[in-house]
């Protein structure tokens, strides 16, 4: 017992001794330790950059929001909840019971998130409140401020707000900058206090993109592809326009749409951007391979005669047929009228190895490498993978798949020349503080074929729409060139019945091509073909198109070589004649540095009125102007509104 005591007695003293110990060997290296325990860094979340259109307005920018959270261990929590969670269910729409049950049931016993991307609004609201224990985390979140209008190229972000498709995918590393952090001190309960000694390191916040895309273009577009879509009543719809010259994206639309602001309420089908995702048999909008192999090979002239009979042929046993009979033509009128017949017969001599140079360098088979996400390559089969009848079949645009920017690319070749010109969305990178930090560079790929056989091959080209199968393509004093296809949908192995995909390519105007637009509508059911179903899409934007090029639009509507022009006739049947680049309305239409009086025009006049002066404008509607604001006899310093009957 003696001794047992003794050991008891004795072990304070060890217990002291290894505390000196510890104290004095240890004791700075535990310190530092603990401190670093105790230490900690709190976020500072960078902001993302803007994306806007050519003209700089503004298509998805970040705005201030705040997460909500509770502490309701703080002393004089208790005594407000009941009164806090009735005003925050009334505020946000949730209802107090959510909140309860929520307090209730966290997993940390000082914290709980209560609401996430509450607005400047509603956060102002809650600070007014002033309850203990609520903490407003500051955020941002992703604004679209046009909703679904170019929603498959701008994409969408996550709650956290990472990239997740289209432009915020593509450039995130460039938008979403670099978060800071500011040091804080945690004490034993795990509050945090801010430490005023320590470094705080700032956010770098993102840069911004400008795109090659107007906003007016883009939503004229848009509203065209679903009218073709709608009177088609087609599945879904597509279409592309490019720069040929240069390869900038002017607009690209699909059917159905979707709004990024909440992308998660859409399939991942709709959110699909057809334009690059979708792999399809262009039908014969890929006689442009055949014209140009035909002609780089000397096989035919494009006035030498054609026997196309009547209208149907064996051609290495696979059976051809025209939708009409067309006897002898030449071989423009071949391509003009597509006629398969025609096209077979004469692309059937061609050398498979050379055809297949010819498509490949028309950049089929492989990516544009346009910057944006998810770009398919098509397929385009080598010779040695083709069978006896593959030769004929491609040049009718069949045993080839493309995607519709790469149909587009192609027929921006035929209009700047021969050469294949790489399509781009981004046309300037700009840092936080406006500075230029990069511009897209405007160069060609490649020559896909020579400009003498662009020459030569283009008037069966204009030929499909002055008289071919692409009449409804029409622009009224203007020139257009283009293709109308049309190809059966393949489906698991074979040809679904009844199923079509309906396209038109073209550009304009064909003597100085500065748009080329390919529309896909898919599975029409009212017609099957290109010429009734695409056709029109293209037409209709291209007409609207005109306001924002003045140059068209003079071209298109010759002026009067009168100072001015006064307009005449009823209501609804007025059509003031354009006016020229000097010239003033007329006294009732008002003064020259007044916005005259729009009603009775047609928006397409009064669009290119108000463009002529670089005056901003909005329209709403189509058709005949019945209201605008401001009213005639307002000074030109607002963006004017236009509204259709």
């Amino acid at each position: 017992m003696y001794v047992v005591l003794t050991a008891l007695s004795l072990l304070p003293l060890l217990v002291l001794g290894q505390v000196f110990r510890i104290h004095l060997t240890e004791g700075g290296d535990l310190r530092d330790q603990g401190r670093r325990q105790t230490n900690s860094f709190v976020g500072i979340p960078a902001m993302r950059g803007a994306i806007h259109d050519r003209a700089g307005r503004t298509l998805a920018v970040n705005t201030a929001r705040y997460d909500l959270a509770l502490d309701p261990t703080v002393s004089g929590f208790d005594e407000q909840q009941h009164t806090f969670f009735e005003r925050l269910s009334k505020l946000t729409g949730a209802s107090s019971a959510y909140y309860r049950q929520r307090v209730r049931e966290r997993t940390s016993p000082q914290y709980v998130q209560l609401v996430r991307g509450m607005p400047q609004r509603q956060k102002e609201e809650v600070e007014r409140w002033d309850v203990p224990g609520v903490i407003l985390d500051p955020a941002f979140a992703r604004r679209y401020n046009h909703g679904p209008t170019a929603s498959h190229v701008l994409g969408y972000v996550s709650p956290e707000g990472a990239g997740l498709a289209g432009l915020e995918l593509q450039y995130d590393e460039y938008l979403r900058g670099v978060d800071g952090r500011r040091p804080v001190q945690r004490n034993r309960l795990g509050r945090i206090r801010a430490l005023v000694s320590g470094k705080v390191v700032e956010p770098v916040h993102g840069g911004s993109l400008i795109l090659t895309i107007d906003l007016l273009r883009q939503t004229i577009l848009e509203e065209e592809l679903a009218r073709g879509v709608a009177e088609a009543q087609a599945a879904a719809g597509t279409a592309v326009a490019l720069d040929p010259r240069t390869g900038a994206v002017l607009a690209m639309a699909n059917v159905p749409t979707f709004d990024p602001n909440r992308a998660g309420a859409y399939s991942a089908e709709t959110r699909r951007n057809r334009v690059i995702t979708d792999r399809l048999e262009p039908g014969s909008t890929f006689k442009l391979v055949a014209a140009v192999s035909a002609i780089e090979q000397g096989l035919i002239g494009m006035e030498d005669s054609v026997e196309t009979g009547d209208g149907w042929a064996v051609i290495h046993g696979r059976t051809l047929t025209d939708t009409r009979a067309h006897g002898t033509i030449s071989f423009r009128e071949v391509i003009s009228f597509s006629s398969n017949v025609g096209t077979g017969k004469v692309i059937s001599r061609a050398d498979r190895g050379t055809f297949y140079r010819h498509a490949r360098s028309l950049g089929f088979g492989q990516p544009t490498w346009i910057d944006l996400p998810g770009e398919v390559q098509g397929l385009l089969k080598r010779p040695d993978q083709w069978s006896g009848t593959t030769l004929t079949a491609m040049g009718l645009g069949y045993e080839v798949d493309v995607t519709p920017l790469q149909l587009a690319v192609a027929y921006a070749a035929l209009a700047n020349g021969g050469l294949l010109v790489q399509p781009h969305i981004v046309a300037e990178r700009r840092d936080v503080t406006g500075r230029t930090t990069w511009i897209a560079r405007q160069d060609s790929v490649r020559r896909a074929f020579m400009s003498s056989t662009a020459k030569t091959i283009l008037p069966a080209f204009l030929g499909a729409v002055e008289e071919g199968t692409a009449t409804r393509a029409q622009i009224e004093g203007l020139k257009v060139a283009g293709k109308t296809g049309t190809a059966r949908k393949a489906d698991a192995g074979g040809y679904r019945e009844g199923a079509y995909r309906a396209s038109f390519a073209g550009f304009f105007p064909a003597d100085d091509p500065q748009v080329v637009l390919a529309v896909v509508v898919d599975e029409p059911k009212t017609s099957h073909y290109g010429g009734l179903v695409a056709a029109p899409v293209f037409q209709r934007a291209a007409a609207r198109w005109l306001a924002t090029f003045p140059e068209l639009a003079r071209q298109a509507f010759p002026v009067e070589e009168l100072p001015y022009a006064a307009a005449t006739g009823s209501p609804g049947s007025v059509r003031p004649v354009l006016l020229q680049e000097q010239g003033e309305p007329n006294a009732s239409a008002g003064s020259g540095d007044t916005v005259p009086d729009f009603q009775g025009w047609t928006m397409r006049e009064a669009t290119y009125w108000l463009s002529r002066r670089n005056i901003p404008f909005r329209v709403e509607g189509r058709g005949i102007v019945a209201a605008q604001y401001p009213g005639a006899g307002s000074p030109p310093g607002q963006t004017v509104v236009l509204r259709s009957r």
